[in-house]
C-alpha cells in the first residue's frame, strides 16, 4: 500500500515538471479539453435535470407541512444541489466515464509500448500523457458542475411547473432566499480536488498496467471504484473541514 502510494507520488512528481516543447502541450490540452470535457456535456445535462426534479419533490413531500412556507421548499432543493448532488453525484458520474477512459487509453498505449517508445524517443510519457489531462479537467470539471447546479435548478422549476408540488413563484423565492455565497465556494473546492483525484487515479492505475488487453478492461474498472472512493472519503473530509 506505501509503495503504491510512494510510486503515484513520484508519478504526479513527473507529470508536473515543465513541458519540454510548450506548442506541443498546448496543441494536447486542447485536445484533452474536447476529449474530456466537451464530450461530457450530454450526460451532465440529462442527469442534472432529473436530478434537480428529484431533489424538489422529494423536498416538497418530506415537507408537507401547512405550518412550512413554502418557499422552504425552493431553498432546500437549491441547497442540496449546490452543496451535493452536483458536485458529487456528477463527479461520481463523470469519474466512471473519464476514469475508465483515461485509464483504458494509457494502460493500452502502456501494453503497446507506445510510452516505452516514447521514453526512447526522450519525451516524458508522464508529462506529456497525463498533465494535459489533469489540467484540463482541473479547469473544465468546474465548468460542468457549474453548468450542473444551473440546470438542476432549472429542473426543479419544471417539476413545479408539471408536477404542481408548489408553484413556479414560490420555488423560485425560496431559491433567492437565505443565500450564502460561501456555498458555491464550497461546491468549487470539493469540484476542484474531486476532478484532480479523478485524473490523476485513473492515470496512475493506466499508466501501470501489466500484461494484455484483459489487464487493460481490469485496470479500467479498477480506476472507477477507486476513484469514486476516493471521492466519498474526500467528501466527508472536506465536509467536516469548511462546513463545521
Amino acid at each position: 500500500m506505501l509503495r503504491k502510494l510512494g510510486d503515484y507520488l513520484i508519478l504526479m512528481w513527473q507529470a508536473f515538471s515543465k513541458p519540454d516543447k510548450a506548442l506541443v502541450f498546448r496543441k494536447r490540452l486542447l485536445h484533452e479539453f474536447y476529449n474530456l470535457g466537451f464530450t461530457s456535456i450530454g450526460i451532465v445535462l440529462i442527469l442534472s435535470v432529473f436530478v434537480g426534479a428529484v431533489a424538489t419533490i422529494l423536498v416538497a413531500y418530506n415537507t408537507d407541512n401547512p405550518l412550512l412556507p413554502e418557499k422552504l421548499i425552493g431553498f432546500s432543493a437549491r441547497q442540496m444541489i449546490v452543496l451535493e448532488f452536483s458536485p458529487t453525484m456528477i463527479s461520481l458520474i463523470l469519474a466512471g466515464k473519464l476514469g475508465s477512459q483515461i485509464a483504458s487509453e494509457l494502460g493500452t498505449m502502456r501494453v503497446t509500448q507506445q510510452i516505452d517508445a516514447l521514453k526512447v524517443m526522450g519525451i516524458n510519457p508522464a508529462n506529456y500523457l497525463i498533465l494535459p489531462k489533469i489540467i484540463s479537467c482541473l479547469f473544465f470539471i468546474p465548468v460542468l458542475i457549474v453548468f450542473s447546479i444551473v440546470i438542476g435548478i432549472l429542473g426543479g422549476w419544471l417539476a413545479c411547473v408539471f408536477t404542481g408540488v408548489i408553484t413556479p413563484t414560490n420555488y423560485v423565492v425560496g431559491l433567492r432566499s437565505w443565500f450564502e455565497p460561501f456555498s458555491l465556494t464550497f461546491a468549487m473546492i470539493k469540484t476542484v480536488v474531486f476532478a484532480f483525484l479523478i485524473t490523476s487515479i485513473s492515470s496512475y492505475i493506466g499508466y501501470n498496467v501489466k500484461g494484455g488487453s484483459v489487464e487493460v478492461g481490469k485496470a479500467s474498472t479498477q480506476s472507477v471504484v477507486i476513484g469514486s472512493i476516493a471521492i466519498i472519503i474526500s467528501d466527508l473530509i472536506l465536509t467536516q473541514m469548511l462546513l463545521t
